[in-house]
């Protein structure tokens, strides 16, 4: 674990630098929207195919914005990113491939526009029934279940307005399970039968926006947290990184990738048994339509 974070470390750093080349501003008074949304769909058909084959659709829709102003020494700062991706075989017939409701807001204010004492909150949730496929009887998470909130006050340090640095010491940490069953199986780190666990602790998010070369476009957001209890030193990591690579006016490339690690939330094999937490890994590489705002 130990070495994961201080690979996670050099790569945050290694990105920062560069993104210290931008010199993007903020227009005093005015709010400024930017970001990307599409869709992607692949798609396979067979027809007496000798080497096999089996006929299949799968896409998602994707968005992620910012929406920021900044007036006098106050800054205001708003991200959405949603996706939500399906797949359909005649064999396994549909599946969830991405479900993501990710909100975040924060105030600064500063006096030499580069530190901000911020307050911020967050809310990650999802949209639908997650399943562990092939098993579709039972479902393993669903909308605000779980569902996670971070509320935290600190310091952030934001010298170009593409690229910042956020650290709280005083962090809040809550986590949601709405749904019965799921929290009376103590799910996503919570007691058996509880709908709801707080935790204090320390906070540190990192986002970074970079024109990385002609028509391509990096999106990258880490946050660490890690409890004030007996568990001090157990980090809890989200991150997130998207690449759009706009090919026409049209069309589009997209990678979007996503690295998370939960102590609290162990990982269900393939029998439905629980066991360690581990490191999930999630990437969707899609082709289709996007629009830069």
């Amino acid at each position: 674990m130990k070495r994961f974070l201080i690979s996670v470390s050099l790569l945050l750093s290694v990105i920062m630098v560069k993104a210290q080349t931008d010199e993007q501003g903020y227009e005093d008074g005015k709010w400024v929207l930017k970001g990307v949304t599409g869709i992607n769909i692949s798609q396979s058909s067979f027809s007496n195919w000798s080497a096999g084959g089996e006929n299949s659709l799968a896409g998602n829709i994707f968005l992620n914005g910012s929406l920021v102003r900044k007036s006098g020494n106050w800054l205001w700062q708003n991200t959405l990113v949603l996706d939500y991706g399906l797949s359909k075989t005649k064999s396994t017939g549909n599946r969830k491939t991405s479900d993501v409701i990710n909100f975040a807001t924060q105030l600064g204010y500063t006096t030499d526009n580069k530190w901000f004492y911020t307050i911020m909150g967050d809310l990650k949730t999802q949209f639908y029934k997650g399943y562990n496929y092939p098993n579709k009887d039972v479902y393993i998470s669903k909308f605000f279940a779980p569902a996670y909130s971070n509320i935290s006050l600190g310091m952030e340090y934001r010298p170009k307005a593409n690229y910042s640095i956020y650290l709280s010491p005083v962090a809040g940490k809550m986590t949601f399970v709405t749904d019965d069953l799921l929290s009376d199986s103590g799910a996503f780190g919570v007691d058996p039968g509880d709908k709801f666990k707080a935790e204090f602790g320390a906070y540190f998010k990192a986002r970074m926006e970079q024109t990385i070369m002609e028509n391509v476009n990096l999106v990258t957001t880490a946050d660490f947290f890690t409890a004030y209890d007996k568990s001090f030193g157990n980090v809890d990591i989200n991150w997130d990184v998207l690449i759009s690579m706009k090919i026409n006016k049209f069309l589009s490339a997209n990678i979007n990738t996503t690295l998370q690690y939960d102590d609290d939330v162990k990982y269900i094999n393939s029998a439905g048994e629980k066991e360690g937490p581990k490191v999930q890994f999630k990437e969707i590489i899609g082709v289709g339509l996007s629009y830069n705002f």
